[in-house]
């Protein structure tokens, strides 16, 4: 009997062994997902950091821009010219594996329009090393110029994603940038940055061209864009009808 007590006594404390040392090995996995950058509370860190930056003032004398040169998702070389370009370029700098990317990927696919004072939209995303071409692929809308360039992140100093940078393709310099949670979020932001500098580079316009150009931002903010019913008055909608 004593020898069969004994013998549970061990069993228990092997058992407890290796308990134990399951949970140790269970938190320095844990542990080393933190240092990594994994799990669902450093992803909604990361997401509240994001929606704390916002856009800077943007100025006539902004730093100065770079051209993007990187890869296709579906293979070869590929250069966008940003500096000294006949127009502006928005830069939305994605990555295929953020939350906070994913709604501007579907946004971009079903289509967006850009401001002619925005010029037009090309797509960043790092190097095939750091982001899967295939998934890159799949993700970027047909319409649109997708880059993959690591080196443009860093040329413009990229600290988070989704992050927009709009630049003047006539000065080669950076009108405004910063991050955004929505498409709209952006609208707003880059419409400002825009006024500001049509502002700055004319001053006897400001005021009236700042209150239109507010309105404007506003209407849209709210859904109300050109052609909008809401904008007509009962005689117009009398007449066309």
């Amino acid at each position: 009997m004593m020898v069969l007590v004994v013998a549970e006594g061990l069993a228990l404390a092997l058992v407890l062994v290796l308990i134990a040392g399951l949970l140790r090995s269970h938190a320095e996995i844990l542990r080393k997902l933190h240092e990594l950058g994994a799990g669902e509370a450093h992803d909604h860190a990361a997401v509240r950091a994001r929606r704390a930056v916002s856009l800077p003032a943007p100025s006539p004398a902004g730093r100065r821009a770079a051209d993007i040169v990187g890869t296709r998702p579906a293979g070869g070389a590929a250069q966008v010219g940003v500096v000294a370009a006949n127009q502006a370029t928005l830069l939305a700098f994605l990555t295929t594996g953020c939350t906070a990317c994913r709604p501007f990927w579907r946004t971009f696919a079903s289509g967006v329009d850009l401001p002619a004072a925005w010029g037009r939209l090309v797509i960043v995303t790092k190097d095939p090393s750091e982001e899967s071409p295939t998934l890159v692929q799949d993700l970027a809308p047909g319409g649109l110029t997708t880059v993959m360039s690591s080196q443009a992140w860093v040329d413009y100093g990229i600290p988070v994603s989704p992050y927009f940078v709009l630049v003047d393709g006539q000065s080669g310099r950076v009108l405004g940038e910063g991050a955004a949670a929505s498409w709209q979020q952006v609208s707003s932001l880059l419409g400002q940055a825009v006024a500001d500098a049509e502002a700055a580079a004319h001053p006897s316009q400001r005021g009236r061209r700042g209150r239109e150009q507010r309105v404007d931002r506003e209407l849209i903010a709210a859904g109300i864009e050109p052609g909008h019913p809401s904008l007509y008055g009962r005689h117009q909608r009398k007449e066309d009808s």
